[in-house]
């Protein structure tokens, strides 16, 4: 037997040494996954504090501008400082306009897309603003609530495309302003119907005459009644304007007897009667004199005429009527005329600019804006533009005759005092009705003054697509 070398090494043989704990080690991904489970559960749980933050934390602060026309910071103020401290992350910045320009001023303000988040506007504006009204959201007023909260005439004055695109904060129209002590020497009683009115401007007129009446070539003392021009009778554009709509005359295209016969009576006065003409002053600085019986205007001229003449004793009263016959089923007319707040279409605030419209068209906001004018020393605020505040109004002797028509009351695009501009709407057709009514005065027929009026109605109302006829 062979024995090994005694100097030959034998093979080595390895062996691990167990783990302390008699367990197998641990593989990289072992080590790993709860490494990310701990940084998902860490990025999970900052995002869902970042939420919980955001909830909790204040909106970020917004400035609402708005330009208020008519009214005086002063009024307006107390009710946005209210707003503010309810909604602390709203200003409201009011900037109160002049009338001169305002709407050539507005509009060339949103057309360069620096135009305020709320502006107003005059009811007949709505043509002018189609691009820029941004429609009044169902969280405002739907339109069910729109139309049984304010007066009937919003629902066709206020609407484009099937939504409504502004909120009336006030109403006004056309009443009639009697002289209590011309009305009293001359024996007349309140005038009812357009009849009773020239019988009654005329027992009141006084002339150079003899035996103080009224004949061609007269000078007159004192007129019955502002009517018959359109040159020195404030207001003439609505007061015609109402004529026609009781005539039955469709104002977008005044044709026919019905228009004729509107236009001789308003003219009449001047023609025939020689109790007014363009000698004389304008008619309301005439009525405060004291040298005009009756005259007519919207509420906000007792403001002009207290300041004129504060000893004057007049009283209001609607308008007059055509003489009632059954057998027509006539229905009474009467005019508005007043101012809406509308929402520029392209602010990026529109929602926070309607929910201030809604608080400043509850009651209880347009009853202390109404308190606030009065305190501030006038004898009345703006008459309410809800149906559900008429009651509160109606012992006023100056409100309660405007509020008691309101209900019937309809507009058109011919209304005086609004400053638009000589490119405006209003402006545009005022000249066409003046010509007619200077036609007229002058010798023309009316057949011939009311088919030169039609086509220039139909000539400005065909470039805002308005020749639709209007319900008579």
């Amino acid at each position: 037997m062979d024995l090994p070398p005694q100097n030959q090494t034998p093979p080595s043989v390895v062996i691990s040494p167990p783990s302390p704990s008699g367990q197998k080690p641990k593989s990289p991904l072992g080590i790993i996954v709860p490494f990310v489970v701990a940084i998902l559960l860490l990025v999970a749980g900052f995002f869902i504090v970042r939420a919980i933050l955001n909830l909790i934390k204040k909106p970020d602060p917004i400035t609402l501008t708005y330009w208020g026309l008519w009214e005086p910071e002063s009024v307006v103020k107390p009710l946005i400082d209210e707003y503010q401290v309810a909604n602390p992350n709203v200003k409201i910045s009011y900037i109160y306009q002049s009338p001169r320009e305002y709407r050539e001023r507005l509009q060339n303000a949103l057309a360069q897309g620096r135009g305020p988040d709320i502006f107003r506007i005059h009811n007949s504006w709505v043509p002018m603003f189609k691009s820029d009204l941004d429609p009044v959201p169902p969280e405002a007023y739907s339109a069910s609530e729109f139309e049984s909260v304010f007066y009937p005439t919003a629902k066709s004055d206020l609407r484009l495309a099937g939504g409504y695109v502004a909120v009336p904060l006030e109403f006004d129209g056309l009443a009639m302003y009697v002289n209590d002590d011309l009305l009293a020497k001359s024996g007349q009683t309140v005038p009812q119907t357009w009849e009773d009115l020239r019988g009654a401007a005329k027992a009141m007129s006084v002339c150079d005459s003899q035996d103080g009446t009224c004949t061609a070539g007269d000078r007159i003392l004192i007129s019955g009644t502002a009517l018959g021009t359109a040159d020195n009778v404030d207001h003439w554009q609505d007061i015609l304007a109402v004529m026609m709509l009781q005539n039955n005359v469709n104002l977008n295209a005044p044709t026919g007897v019905s228009a004729e016969d509107a236009l001789s009576f308003y003219t009449v006065f001047t023609r025939v009667d020689n109790i007014w003409d363009s000698t004389l002053p304008s008619s309301t600085l005439a009525f405060a004199g004291g040298k005009v019986g009756i005259y007519f205007a919207p509420s906000w001229r007792v403001f002009d005429i207290q300041s004129l003449n504060p000893r004057l004793k007049f009283s209001i009263h609607p308008l007059p009527q055509l003489p009632t016959d059954p057998t027509r089923g006539e229905k009474l007319v009467t005019w508005a005329s007043y101012w809406a707040e509308g929402v520029n279409k392209k602010s990026p605030l529109t929602k926070q600019a309607w929910n201030f419209i809604k608080f400043l068209s509850s009651k209880e906001s347009l009853q202390k804006l109404y308190q606030q004018a009065v305190a501030t020393g006038r004898a009345f605020g703006e008459p309410y533009s809800r149906t559900d505040m008429a009651a509160s109004l109606a012992s006023s002797p100056y409100v309660a005759p405007y509020i008691s028509q309101a209900a019937t009351a309809r507009s058109w695009y011919i209304a005086s005092g609004t400053y638009d501009g000589a490119t405006g709407i209003n402006s545009r057709l005022s000249v066409y009705f003046a010509d007619a009514v200077n036609g007229i005065n002058q010798g023309n027929s009316p057949s011939d003054a009311v088919k030169t009026l039609s086509a220039g109605v139909n000539q400005v109302l065909s470039q805002y697509g308005l020749t639709s006829p209007l319900t008579p």
